[in-house]
């Protein structure tokens, strides 16, 4: 097997739990090292640090599957997988839709599995995870069982990878509109077509957190794609809930969703882009008592912070001016490269310029499906902030 020799630095960042190995880290390499090739990483002294896959077409040399000397076969899958699905289900999630693998927090760098009922959703992101896949979906179908499993493999992150995007059946093709339950709510899921792997199981937490604030109040839910944030407030009592999208099909999954679940009566939702209606909606001299904010990521690199800022703040400061005393603002940010500390501070100029007053009711991040590891800042991502209007 190849070998790859680390720096000092290098060293260091992986004995201190971190799985990334980048170019900078490596003092040499010794033998053949072909894209997602299996590779023994060493310290100083030769002393073995782990097992992990290469691509020396990406930054990220060496991404850690391993800290010992064991096979990467179908058994160490089975045994990584295994321990995933038994960590889901002492959670006891409210839902039958979970993540059930999440790529580094699992320890499985490079691969997601999410499971809507009884269907398998697969996103393969890493060349390395990529070339053992063979091994890989096999053990997938053995432990969850699916009626039927589909790849995702269409994230632009394959792209840095040197990989294609697709999207394809694991065997028999099905209808990729699944039905999944949240709580005591319904949901129509397209696995295909919609955003990540079809629902935005991050949120679940902070979708039921919304509840107990709802009752009575008059909502609006900006990027509320097919209506959790808005079905869930509506569901808790919500006097009226507007949800806004700029998709077409979004609009109509909500609109369906809404109908399944007896709620048509209290919400309205219509397509749109968040900012202009924003704009609108604060002309027209509108207030609402509780304001949903979950935006896409606008930034995907530090270099484009700047100016992803700039479209945090507009909204928040909007969203702000329509809040009536004592409503609330649930706001949040995907994108890693913006901390949680940069985050609270934009919200608090906002306030600001908005001349209004706010105090933080909660920060919350993603559901424990999608776990943090303490020694891996990039699996968390999330940021979601709960403020009050005084």
């Amino acid at each position: 097997m190849a070998s790859v020799v680390l720096r000092r630095r290098g060293q260091l960042r992986v004995l201190r739990g971190h799985p990334w190995i980048y170019q900078a880290d490596v003092e040499q390499t010794d033998g053949a090292l072909g894209k997602g090739d299996l590779v023994d990483v060493y310290g100083t002294g030769r002393r073995f640090l782990g097992r992990g896959y290469i691509n020396p077409d990406s930054q990220i040399l060496v991404r850690l599957l391993t800290r010992d000397a064991e096979p990467i076969n179908a058994a160490f899958f089975r045994r990584r997988i295994a321990a995933a699905m038994d960590y889901r289900q002492r959670l006891a999630i409210p839902s039958n839709a979970i993540r059930m693998v999440y790529a580094e927090a699992d320890a499985l760098p490079g691969l997601l599995l999410d499971c809507y009922g009884d269907i398998g959703v697969i996103q393969i992101l890493t060349a390395g995870m990529e070339r053992l896949r063979g091994v890989l979906l096999p053990v997938i179908q053995e432990l969850i069982h699916p009626h039927g499993t589909y790849l995702r493999n269409d994230a632009p992150s394959r792209l840095l990878e040197g990989l294609t995007v697709e999207k394809e059946f694991v065997g028999t093709p099905f209808d990729p509109v699944v039905n999944i339950q949240e709580d005591d709510l319904y949901f129509q899921v397209n696995i295909a077509t919609g955003q990540k792997t079809g629902f935005f199981l991050d949120q679940r937490a902070n979708r039921l957190a919304v509840r107990p604030l709802a009752a009575d109040r008059q909502v609006l839910d900006c990027f509320c794609y097919t209506g959790g944030f808005a079905l869930h407030a509506a569901k808790a009592g919500a006097q009226r809930v507007e949800g806004i999208d700029n998709s077409a099909e979004a609009v109509a999954a909500a609109t369906e969703n809404a109908k399944r679940n007896h709620l048509s009566d209290r919400c309205a939702f219509r397509r749109g882009n968040a900012f202009d209606e924003l704009r609108q909606l604060q002309g027209a001299g509108r207030r609402f008592d509780l304001i949903i904010l979950d935006p896409p990521a606008f930034t995907k690199s530090k270099e484009a912070l700047p100016g992803a800022l700039r479209g945090y703040k507009e909204i928040n400061l909007r969203a702000m001016k329509l809040l009536n005393t004592g409503g609330i603002l649930v706001t949040s940010s995907c994108s890693y490269h913006l901390s949680e500390a940069t985050f609270l501070q934009m919200l608090e100029d906002a306030a600001t310029d908005a001349k209004i007053q706010c105090r933080i009711l909660a920060i919350r991040t993603q559901a424990p499906d999608h776990p943090v590891l303490l020694s891996v800042p990039e699996t968390k991502y999330l940021k979601c902030v709960f403020l009050e209007r005084l």
